[in-house]
């Protein structure tokens, strides 16, 4: 996952509105969104090559995602997979915190990430790149390859977007949310982070939908949660290579999740 914006206590119908592009090697094999045979309470697309994931949701409410942190001079290639940081907490029963604080003790053997974890009373925030677990407020934030809320430019353009969108419709459109993680456009040259990566990269992965001939976003997820715990869950993958997104699928499950709603 390369970015994920999170709106909560915004939207007078939706409590939680989530939108997120994962963005990975197109030969990394994976799975879409679907309940796991071999664990059935949870619902996300499947990384097949070290069984994680890279954003879930459980039948009761129990929400996770990462992004990696972009630092190529620190990666490790014999780093564990951080998408099980993602698959354990779904299949466990900690609280968030509790959880985060037992990552923020080991969570120094993986590569960069940002990870995101909650539930329907509370979403909470742990780098291994900062010291801090924080709890995340009402609010619309944004998460890319740096910490949450670093101000590049898709994690602005992305904040901007969802935030038009909460304040300006009382309904939300989920295709109006797809239309904002679908967007190509860079921004120039002197907005560009400096992340070590080289100007070809930071040029192809400024945008908010990335496509390459080898790299690119392979899907988008939205989800829309209401105060009555009905939860609509859409996952939107596309077909590899440059240029506009072409779909390959959309999919979509609904859950109803018992409160008390976040």
């Amino acid at each position: 996952m390369c970015l994920i914006a999170i709106a909560t206590r915004i939207h007078p119908i939706y409590p939680l509105i989530i939108a997120a592009n994962r963005d990975e090697f197109y030969h990394r094999p994976t799975a879409p969104l679907a309940f796991w045979e071999d664990h059935p309470n949870i619902l996300a697309g499947r990384d097949l090559q070290q069984n994680g994931t890279w954003l879930g949701m459980t039948k009761s409410g129990r929400f996770a995602a990462i992004t990696n942190f972009r630092e190529p001079s620190s990666t490790d290639s014999q780093a564990p997979s951080r998408g099980l940081l993602v698959s354990n907490f779904l299949v466990s029963d900690q609280r968030p915190e509790e959880y985060l604080k037992a990552i923020h003790h080991s969570g120094k053997k993986y590569n960069g990430f940002n990870l995101v974890v909650g539930d329907m009373h509370e979403l909470w925030w742990y780098s291994n790149k900062n010291t801090d677990i924080v709890k995340i407020e009402t609010g619309i934030h944004v998460i890319s390859n740096h910490l949450m809320d670093t101000p590049w430019p898709k994690t602005v353009k992305t904040k901007s977007g969802i935030q038009e969108l909460c304040f300006q419709n009382t309904e939300v459109d989920p295709e109006d949310i797809f239309r904002l993680l679908a967007d190509t456009n860079r921004p120039p040259d002197n907005e560009l982070p400096d992340t070590g990566v080289g100007m070809a990269w930071e040029r192809l992965l400024s945008s908010v939908f990335v496509s390459s001939d080898i790299y690119g976003t392979r899907s988008s997820t939205v989800i829309l949660a209401d105060r009555s715990g009905h939860t609509a869950f859409m996952e939107r993958t596309f077909r590899p290579g440059e240029g506009a997104p072409t779909i390959l699928e959309t999919r979509e499950f609904t859950l109803n999740i018992a409160g008390p709603f976040i």
